[in-house]
C-alpha cells in the first residue's frame, strides 16, 4: 500500500518510535480488511504489538545490562543429575517472591556443579519479569572497586553495586582476598543488608570463609548479614563439565582417565 495518508503515517509511527509496528503496518491492514475486522480490534491489535515490540526491547537491553556471561535457564538444568539439590525449592525461588522480600540465595558446592548455570537462570527469570539485575564475579567486583580509589569514585562504585534489585556474585572461595578487599565486601554487603537480593555462589563452607577473606571477623560480619534472610544449597554431587568430558571420551580414555 502507498498513498500519501498511508505514508504519513509510517512517519508518525517512526516518530513515535515504533518503527516495528510501521514495518508490519501493511500486514495488520491487510488482515483486518481480509477479516472484516471492527476498528477498535484493528487498533487494539496495532496497540498489543507495540506493547510487546516495547517490552522485548526492554528485556534486551536488561539482560545485556546484567552482564551475564552467557544466558542459562532454569529448563535447562538436569535436576536428576543432582539429586540433593531440592527442585521444588529452586522451582519456587523462580517465581521471584525473594527479591520482593529482599532475601539472599546462596549456592554452595564443588566446582561444576551447577551453581553459576542456577544463579544465572534464576538472573534471567529475575529480567524476564523487569527487575534489574548485575551479575559479577567477586574478584571482578573487588578490582573494580579497588580501581575506583585512583579516580575517587568509591562511592559511585558502591552504589552501582547496590541499586539493582538482584546482585549474583559468582566464584567466591576460588580466589583469596586480601583485607581491603574483604572491607570492600563487608561494606557492599551492609549496603545491601535488607535493601536488596543476592545470589552468591561458593565452593567453600562457611567454616573456611575466614581463610578465604583473610580476617575471621570480618567473614563473621558477612555471613551475619547474608544468612539472616536466605535460602542456602548444598550441592554435593558430581560435575557436569566432567559428564561432559566422559561423554565425549572413548571407554578405554575413560579408564584411563578413572586412574589417574
Amino acid at each position: 500500500m502507498s498513498t500519501p495518508e498511508y505514508e504519513q503515517l509510517v512517519k508518525n509511527l517512526k516518530r513515535l518510535r515504533l518503527g516495528r509496528l510501521a514495518e508490519s503496518l501493511d500486514a495488520h491492514i491487510k488482515r483486518a480488511a481480509a477479516s472484516n475486522m471492527s476498528y477498535l480490534d484493528f487498533f487494539s491489535g496495532l496497540i498489543q504489538e507495540a506493547i510487546e515490540g516495547r517490552e522485548q526491547s526492554s528485556l534486551q537491553l536488561r539482560l545485556k545490562q546484567s552482564r551475564f556471561p552467557y544466558l542459562k535457564t532454569l529448563e535447562q538444568f538436569d535436576f536428576a543429575f543432582q539429586p540433593t539439590l531440592s527442585q521444588r525449592k529452586v522451582v519456587t525461588l523462580a517465581t521471584l517472591r525473594f527479591i520482593e522480600d529482599k532475601e539472599n540465595v546462596i549456592f554452595l558446592g564443588p566446582p561444576g556443579v551447577g551453581k553459576t548455570h542456577l544463579a544465572i537462570a534464576l538472573g534471567v527469570k529475575a529480567c524476564m519479569a523487569g527487575y534489574r539485575v548485575l551479575f559479577t564475579t567477586l574478584s571482578d567486583l573487588v578490582y573494580a572497586l579497588q580501581a575506583s580509589l585512583a579516580d575517587n569514585t568509591l562511592p559511585a562504585r558502591l552504589r552501582a553495586y547496590s541499586q539493582p534489585a538482584l546482585l549474583i556474585i559468582d566464584e567466591v572461595g576460588y580466589l583469596p582476598l586480601d583485607r581491603q578487599g574483604s572491607h570492600f565486601l563487608f561494606q557492599l554487603m551492609a549496603r545491601r543488608y535488607e535493601q536488596g537480593s543476592i545470589i552468591l555462589t561458593s565452593n567453600k563452607a562457611f567454616a573456611d570463609w575466614g581463610t578465604v577473606l583473610g580476617d575471621g571477623i570480618i567473614a563473621s560480619a558477612i555471613l551475619d548479614r547474608l544468612l539472616h534472610h536466605s535460602t542456602v544449597f548444598n550441592i554435593r554431587g558430581d560435575s557436569y563439565r566432567l559428564r561432559e568430558k566422559r561423554e565425549a571420551l572413548s571407554q578405554e580414555e575413560v579408564m584411563l582417565l578413572d586412574t589417574d
